[in-house]
């Protein structure tokens, strides 16, 4: 059995320095940058492309927007995408969304969400939460053939209202049932 001398010590911690920076926290980077412009994007071209989401979010007391989730799996499948929580229309956080399953699955997509909090007391659920499950609280718009949302998401009275677009890939419906958002430092 050897004793770990000062010498040794120091030099292993050296020797690991790379790996740990590695493992950056995210201060000080560009990923909050990034995201903000996908986050902008996206609310740029909802607004445009289904003009009723402009009441939702006039309505809503915070928006969490996820501008690219991919999902993809073969019976066991899952998906991840980040975006930022605005209030205000100011980013106060920034977010990940997880989601795993098991079933009858094959392939892959990409879609984007964009969360409309509808009350107060469902967006301190969210932000006070460690990790939010999407769940039974949210009502979800789909867009007609018209590519027009339903009249009935302007009066929506559900604390919150899940708009989902984008959807591109080869796997067939989209839920945000089983997702789990966690707060991130990009």
């Amino acid at each position: 059995m050897s004793n770990l001398t000062r010498r040794g010590f120091t030099l292993g911690a050296l020797a690991g320095m790379p790996v740990l920076a590695a493992c950056g926290n995210g201060v000080g980077s560009s990923g909050g940058a990034k995201i903000d412009a996908r986050v902008n994007a996206t609310l740029s071209h909802m607004y445009a492309n289904y003009p009723g989401t402009r009441d939702l979010a006039d309505k809503a007391t915070g928006i969490l927007v996820m501008p690219v989730v991919t999902e993809g799996g073969i019976f066991v499948g899952g998906g991840y995408g980040r975006g930022a929580l605005r209030i205000d229309n100011v980013t106060v956080d920034y977010y990940s969304a997880t989601k795993g399953s098991v079933g009858l699955q094959f392939g892959a997509q990409q879609f984007a969400h964009v969360l409309f909090f509808m009350t107060e007391e469902a967006l301190e659920r969210f932000r006070r939460s460690s990790g939010w499950a999407a769940g039974g609280d949210i009502e979800y718009v789909f867009n007609d053939r018209g590519e027009n949302l339903r009249a009935e998401t302007t009066t929506s009275t559900a604390p919150v209202v899940a708009v989902i677009f984008g959807q591109a890939g080869l796997m067939a419906g989209v839920s945000l049932e089983g997702m789990k958002y966690t707060r991130i430092i990009p």
